[in-house]
């Protein structure tokens, strides 16, 4: 309980906390950033861009060299304000606390095999109340899903204050580190390179590897590759505030298998729409979109209702922080990484292009002269994890074996709070040509933050059947008619392409349905659900659940989770709720080859209410949704968000296979309604070390440096709910 340690770094002080395993996984990438109010971008970052805005479509004369759409602005972010629209004010310092400050929001570009440090410095007011009347000024930063040790994920409790720093290092490396793939031979485990280039490596023999024919071969299972992340903030009780208000930015994980470069045809590389004029990392055609609700004041300000404990809804949708913009496209094939960035919203969107008359399967507005037609897309990836299948949204499927394959023609499925979906669209396909407009839709409705009610058809949307309007009444003006979030968010418009689409075809990649053969596997699952072998394993794995919902809880903190058949607890960063160990070690958990297996049930504890439950470290294989086999795009996928809710395709509870390995310490599990989360439907789980008796101290964070107390442990902590192999504790 003694105070120990700098007041400097946020960092808990001691052992328990220290980076573990920094020699094999020291950083080789260093970045900076404060997190501060509102300002003006002065460009300082420009030259750290990977294009430099001289090459492809960032060089001159491609789509994306002039960053705001005004001359001053070509080539460079210099002179970009905080603004969600251009009729729209300037946001005060204290409205949103961005990354430096500044939009547009950013990016991490990073690469397997190369561990990065984000030293992250708090420059927020010291006076708590200087925050336009909500969000804190400690924060805690967690990268969203990465494989990194517990006192660099993030900890709700883990939090630092202004004018101190924390240094998060974040290994970048394959899960499986440990057991498969150690002499790192295999192609696919690799990361991109430049000619020429000379990298730290760790392998057999860790050592400077020169880059070889575009890649360097690195340790650990390639099916554990990751594509789309984000980091964010994760402060305890003040989560929703915080990443409302701008502490969010996007993260690509680049590979062997994923490079950012559609012309390498290496047998590994997977050649996703992206461009070719850099080595890796091309963004040309690789679209990240951050997708959020928002809500203003009178005075156009951020605004935020933190009292609302069922969860926080904005009426006006911004893509990128944008509030209905256009970006420019070009006719070809594009990967776009979806992002629910929200607080409380889920979307569901649809994807159409106008057509000029009626000839369209949906018509527009009456008088508008114009209707229109479904633009079929393919996912590729799901949360951070490219599947073993790319899935069709075209129609040819019954996706979800409801009976009807039109409900996912050209409509994504509801994408939950923190969910990623990765898309495929071809702008050259499906009777689209240059001097086309499409339009991104959201057609799902809130009437609250408790969750989504069923989506409004996509005829009643573009029709505008369907569409909220204001009504002055006796308390001011407020929505009628419906949810003003529903319809058109985001404009793409079509131009001319005279290169050469290299991209890979979706297509190929396909599941099996009737009358055609299974496609070729992009990434494939280590478990299958089916598989004879696979069952056996699963049924030896330690079971836990976890039941989402209400009981016991209060009107403070409604929000409750039950482990493994036990009370429904409120969070409390002391308290234990589960732990796995690392199988590596004297221990009776787990499976040789790809470290501790478990399944972990995640259940719905009542009606009428949704839960997207997030557990942090590891990707899970959903088993099965609501007892039954999960949809064609989560079968193929590895999760790190599971969507339980009332919605139709929502269903009572998933289950899933999750591993643990490499590191240890202190991990979260909770909703990702980030006001559900700090109301307070979060909980802490440890991975021990073999042969671990003592659990790991709790720190408590103030001005004056960081101190421990004793954590506390649930009776079922190390056993689960009774099935699967009973532990040993010595």
């Amino acid at each position: 309980t003694r105070h120990i340690g700098s007041s400097a770094e946020g960092r808990p002080p001691g052992k328990g906390w220290s980076h573990q395993r920094w020699n094999e996984f020291y950083p080789q990438l260093a970045y900076k950033t404060v997190q501060t109010g509102a300002r003006l971008n002065s460009g300082w970052r420009d030259s750290l861009q990977m294009h430099h805005y001289a090459v492809g479509e960032f060089g001159p004369g491609g789509l994306y060299h002039n960053v705001a759409g005004v001359p001053a602005t070509d080539g460079t972010s210099k002179g970009v304000d905080a603004r969600f629209h251009p009729n729209m004010p300037v946001q005060n310092h204290n409205s949103v606390w961005t990354f430096d400050g500044t939009l547009p929001p950013k990016l991490l570009m990073v690469r397997y095999g190369q561990p990065v440090l984000m030293r992250h410095y708090n420059g927020l007011p010291i006076d708590p109340a200087a925050n336009m009347g909500f969000g804190l000024h400690t924060i805690s930063t967690h990268e969203h899903n990465g494989h990194a040790p517990a006192e660099s994920d993030g900890y709700a409790n883990a939090f630092f204050f202004p004018g101190q720093y924390y240094d998060y290092r974040w290994p970048i490396q394959l899960a499986g580190y440990d057991t498969i793939n150690t002499d790192a031979h295999d192609p696919r485990a690799a990361f991109p390179c430049s000619p020429g280039e000379t990298l730290w490596t760790n392998d057999v023999t860790p050592s400077r590897k020169t880059c070889e024919n575009g890649t360097i071969k690195i340790r650990g299972d390639w099916r554990e590759t990751m594509s789309t992340h984000w980091f964010h903030d994760h402060m305890l009780d003040f989560t929703a505030q915080n990443v409302y208000k701008g502490n969010a930015a996007m993260m690509n994980y680049y590979s062997a298998l994923d490079r950012g470069n559609e012309s390498v045809n290496d047998g590994v590389n997977l050649r996703f729409p992206s461009g070719s004029a850099l080595p890796w990392g091309n963004r040309d055609y690789d679209v990240n979109l951050v997708f959020g609700d928002k809500a203003w004041d009178q005075n156009g300000q951020l605004w935020f209702n933190p009292f609302n404990t069922d969860g926080f809804i904005g009426d006006q949708v911004l893509v990128n922080w944008q509030w209905k913009p256009t970006l420019d496209v070009r006719a070809r094939s594009y990967r776009f990484r979806m992002l629910n960035g929200s607080v409380s919203r889920y979307f569901k969107f649809a994807l159409v292009r106008e057509i000029k008359g009626t000839s369209g399967e949906f018509q527009g507005p009456r008088g508008s002269g114009v209707s229109y037609a479904r633009v079929p897309f393919h996912m590729i990836a799901n949360d951070g994890n490219i599947m073993e299948h790319s899935v069709p949204f075209d129609g040819t499927m019954d996706l979800d074996a409801d009976g009807d394959k039109q409900n996912h023609n050209a409509i994504l499925p509801t994408q939950g709070i923190a969910e990623r979906f990765d898309i495929i669209v071809n702008f050259a396909k499906n009777g689209i040509k240059p001097g086309d407009k499409v339009f991104l839709v959201n057609l799902l409705v809130h009437d609250d933050g408790k969750g989504p009610k069923e989506p409004v058809s996509l005829a009643d949307v573009l029709s505008e059947n369907y569409k909220a309007v204001i009504k002055q009444t006796s308390k001011g003006p407020m929505w009628d008619k419906g949810d003003p979030a529903v319809g058109k968010i985001l404009q793409l418009n079509v131009k001319p392409y005279t290169g050469q689409d290299l991209s890979m075809d979706p297509v190929a990649y396909e599941p099996a349905k009737p009358g055609k053969a299974e496609g070729l596997v992009m990434i494939p699952l280590k478990i299958h659900r089916d598989n004879a072998a696979d069952k056996s394993l699963l049924a030896q794995a330690r079971h836990r659940t976890f039941t989402f919902g209400r009981s016991d809880g209060t009107d403070e903190a409604p929000w409750t989770v039950k482990t493994d058949g036990g009370f429904g607890f409120h969070m409390d960063p002391r308290r234990l709720n589960a732990a796995t160990q690392l199988a590596n070690g004297p221990t009776d958990a787990g499976a040789a080859g790809f470290g501790t297996l478990e399944v972990w049930n995640i259940k719905a504890g009542g009606t009428g209410w949704s839960h997207p439950v997030h557990v942090h470290f590891e990707e899970g294989i959903i088993l099965s949704r609501g007892g039954k086999a999960p949809p064609e795009w989560e079968k193929w996928a590895r999760k790190d968000v599971y969507r339980i809710g009332s919605e139709k395709d929502g269903l009572d509870s998933v289950e899933m296979a999750i591993n643990f390995r490499e590191f240890a310490g202190t991990y979260m599990e909770h909703c990702h309604n980030t006001q559900h989360e700090d109301n307070s439907m979060l909980l802490r789980w440890d991975i021990e070390k073999p042969g671990q008796f003592q659990l790991m101290p709790t720190p408590l964070p103030s001005w004056d440096g960081v101190r421990y107390v004793n954590s506390a442990a649930l009776p079922t902590f190390r056993s689960g709910d009774g099935s699967g192999p009973k532990v040993t504790v010595k």
